[in-house]
């Protein structure tokens, strides 16, 4: 390993997903600013597509990367009860953000008109919404958590 540029013993990829979990929810806010102050739906709509695929492929890549190197428990010097639990809480989010958020995009895709406006769809995709932007922030936090724990962090200190 060593071969991340945030200073730490940690992958290429590693750090980039962090570096992914700092602006996610800045720009998601920016997003979000976008549909309910200014009624931009169509900057909205692209945002979240960007995110949606900037994201898929930073975490596809992570993830090969993860396999490569043996996974977590062989690349983290944090083997505590701790950190598994701290782990385990991340990948729920985690798992969990995929899947809602990739409902509210398909779903929005399918039942918004193009260009996007409000209709009969726009109630379930608000809720959906609020629930993928509080997710992939519980994701975000748990990672960045993950990240200290797992490679910044030492025992003692």
């Amino acid at each position: 390993m060593g071969e991340g540029f945030l200073g730490y013993n940690t992958s290429l990829m590693l750090d980039v997903v962090v570096v992914a979990l700092v602006v996610v929810v800045p720009v998601l806010v920016v997003s979000l600013c976008q549909v309910r102050l200014k009624r931009r739906f169509g900057t909205h709509k692209r945002l979240q597509l960007l995110l949606g695929i900037v994201l898929l492929i930073a975490v596809s890549l992570f993830e090969i990367d993860m396999r490569l190197q043996g996974g977590f428990d062989e690349i983290s010097e944090n083997d505590t009860d701790e950190m598994k639990v701290l782990l385990g809480v991340h990948l729920f989010f985690a798992i969990s953000t995929v899947a809602l958020w990739t409902s509210t995009i398909v779903l929005a895709m399918k039942r918004f008109s193009d260009p996007p406006e409000p209709g009969d769809h726009s109630r379930l995709h608000r809720r959906l919404g609020w629930l993928s932007t509080l997710d992939i922030t519980a994701t975000s936090i748990t990672g960045l958590l993950v990240y200290y724990f797992g490679f910044v962090w030492t025992p003692g200190s």
